[in-house]
């Protein structure tokens, strides 16, 4: 039988405080000590998958090597543990209902009244302990989204109080994050919203072993007791979070207050070593002390909400500390961008990076930043959509194939020199049917593309429908342009590179889903590297 561990982190008085963030860190503090851990996500939200929602209600989609369209705190978590993590690591409530009402189609519950208790409750109590009977984890932290007291969050508060009264206290605890919010007015930090998140977390029957809570002033020992007195927990349970300048401070500062020791004890483990962070450390020093500065604009049509390309910026830390650069995004809407104003918003940017995207909104921009790019010897990363406007782009203004374009945006292009894939042709359904998960990639030796992975065959992410099309491949390499890796099993071409262009890069896969702070993704850190010579130039 599996004696593997269970933390909850839920959430109360707001929404974004972090808990990804503090869920994230004590699971590297815990991994640092010489556990096993992993992190899995519930989302209150009905869609089966993020892989349908608009970045700008929900930020990124992130994509796991077994395809599974996910929350983005699934990324805080590979970036912070540097280990993948599945299908089994994000759980929504659509998922959940679309598992129940199958099974009550097939039969399984004849005879009975089909309710959230039992019936939906056992199938979140199901998918939280999935990872916990692989035999692979000794801790299994699970992030609750959504905050207290939110209607579609009650079945999932419910399973908790359920597993908690199963599993007994040495097995299973809480840690609800809230605000202790500073009023300028009084001048003073106020618990009164963090008692009331603990009562309406205590109403469903749960009470939390700990309290982390955020705050933007120092938490005074005196606030600490009145907080564990109101909230009925001992005083060394209430954990201060501060604001901090970086969320890779996060580790340090729940370490200084010892979370993982108060976790530890709540569950009755024995600490296999004590936290170094070494590694985790010398990349905090890079980053915070460059010897050097780039500024690099991000070409998309999401940019209001940074969240969007979240892998990607994070990404540009991890390059930038191996570099011990400064990474300074200018963001670009790619819908502002025209051939009459490239020159002045694109003027200095010492790197460009034509970002992913879906659909027909502001590719026309995209195209003008990669020309600008091209022909002014800026180095360049096409990501996905950004890779195929890169060919677009070459197609047009060095091949003058006049209409060159994506079927995704024109149907009817007269040179579709981007396609859509052909196991895609009779899909109808938009959710979890595009190319998703890790695909096998050989690349070319001599390419840049090589020069980075320093490897022959890579295995990286995809989430997209459309392709290179074979038919202008030896037509653009003719003048120019190669295709520097190619999937070995259905020939598609994977990257293309400009050789004779200093650094131009374009990949057909996601490099931003596998950059972790141990493990800074080599093809960003590269981008960065020839970003930091042309700001020498």
């Amino acid at each position: 039988m599996s004696n593997t561990k269970y933390v909850f982190v839920t959430g109360g008085v707001t929404s974004s405080l972090g808990k990804g963030i503090i869920a994230a860190s004590l699971a590297k503090l815990l991994q640092e000590r010489g556990f096993s851990v992993t992190i899995q996500k519930l989302d209150p939200y009905i869609n089966i998958d993020p892989g349908t929602l608009n970045p700008y209600e929900h930020g990124e989609c992130y994509v796991t090597d077994d395809g599974a369209e996910t929350d983005l705190d699934l990324g805080h978590y590979e970036r912070y543990l540097n280990i993948p993590t599945s299908q089994a690591n994000n759980v929504t409530t659509g998922r959940i209902y679309q598992s129940v009402i199958n099974k009550e189609r097939k039969g399984e519950f004849l005879g009975k009244t089909v309710q959230v208790i039992p019936h939906i409750t056992d199938e979140i109590k199901r998918r939280i302990q999935l990872l916990g009977k692989t035999g692979d984890y000794d801790i299994v932290i699970t992030e609750i989204g959504g905050t207290v007291g939110d209607i579609e969050s009650l079945p999932y508060v419910e399973s908790v109080r359920q597993l908690l009264w199963e599993k007994g206290e040495e097995n299973a605890i809480v840690i609800h994050l809230t605000l202790v919010p500073f009023l300028a007015a009084a001048g003073e930090l106020k618990t009164k919203p963090t008692q009331h998140s603990v009562k309406m977390l205590m109403q469903s029957g749960v009470s939390p072993d700990i309290l982390v809570c955020r705050t933007e002033h120092e938490i005074s020992d005196e606030i600490k007791r009145k907080l564990a007195l109101f909230c009925n927990v001992k005083k060394e349970d209430v954990i201060q979070s501060i604001d901090a300048e970086t969320i890779y401070d996060v580790p340090n500062l729940m370490l200084e207050q010892n979370l993982d020791t108060v976790v530890l004890n709540k569950l009755k483990l024995s600490s296999k070593g004590e936290p170094e962070l070494k590694v985790w450390n010398n990349f905090l020093r890079k980053h915070k002390n460059p010897k050097h500065e780039v500024e690099i604009a991000l070409i998309g049509k999401y940019v209001e909400l940074h969240d969007s390309y979240k892998s990607i910026t994070e990404a540009f830390i991890h390059a930038g500390s191996s570099n011990e650069t400064k990474v300074n995004v200018r963001w670009v809407h790619s819908e502002s961008l025209t051939p009459k104003n490239a020159e002045k918003k694109l003027k200095g940017v010492n790197g460009i990076l034509v970002a992913p995207g879906f659909g027909d909104r502001g590719i026309e921009g995209k195209i003008r930043a990669v020309k600008y790019a091209r022909e002014n010897n800026i180095p360049f990363f096409g990501i996905c959509l950004g890779m195929q406007m890169a060919v677009i782009e070459f197609a047009r203004n060095v091949l003058n194939l006049e209409g060159a374009s994506s079927s995704e945006m024109n149907k009817s292009a007269k040179h579709p020199v981007i396609n859509l894939m052909e196991s895609q042709e009779n899909v109808t359904e938009k959710g979890g049917t595009m190319r998703l998960g890790a695909w096998d990639c050989q690349l070319k030796k001599g390419t840049k593309t090589y020069a980075a992975y320093k490897s022959e065959n890579i295995s990286e992410r995809h989430r997209h429908r459309y392709e290179f099309n074979n038919t202008y491949l030896e037509q653009i390499e003719a003048a120019g342009m190669k295709a520097a890796g190619i999937n070995p099993k259905t020939g598609l071409v994977e990257v293309v590179e400009i050789p004779s262009h200093p650094w131009f890069v374009g990949v057909q896969y996601h490099p931003e889903y596998k950059s972790t702070v141990l493990k800074p993704h080599p093809l960003f850190v590269d981008f960065i590297k020839a970003s930091l010579k042309q700001s020498k130039l």
